[in-house]
């Protein structure tokens, strides 16, 4: 394993650390590091790792102006796939939820899937550009 120091790390809002632990872990294929549920977990694949927080985590406590730290938005982690196609209908299968439809443009395919707290996941195949 990867020191944490060494590696790139998010953090994601999420509703029920336990019910993201499952997701990433079951259907992405991340690798537990931590785990303190219901507060906090984090998670890693490859150089990346994930801190789940929960609301009841010291990254959920209100900001001076009394807003509320949460899921969703639109940033997101990154993912490459060797075929989107394939990875999607997998996921759909094991119930996951996706923002959009698979899009295509000049660089790849990609598409948003969505955890179960709303936070985005991206999906990509790059395009196969034939050697010159």
């Amino acid at each position: 394993m990867t020191d944490p120091r060494d590696m790139v790390s998010v953090r994601y809002m999420v509703g029920d650390v336990a019910e993201a632990l499952d997701f990433y872990t079951g259907i992405l294929g991340f690798e537990v590091l931590t785990k303190i549920v219901p507060v906090f977990a984090d998670v890693a694949r490859g150089n990346l790792r994930l801190l789940l927080s929960g609301p009841d985590s010291s990254a959920g406590r209100p900001m001076p102006d009394g807003e509320m730290p949460g899921p969703g938005g639109w940033n997101r982690i990154h993912l490459i796939v060797g075929d989107i196609d394939a990875e999607v209908a997998r996921l759909r299968a094991a119930g996951a939820r996706f923002r959009n439809d698979i899009l295509e443009g000049p660089g790849g395919k990609q598409i948003l899937l969505l955890d179960p707290s709303g936070n985005v996941v991206e999906l990509f195949q790059p395009a196969t550009f034939p050697s010159a």
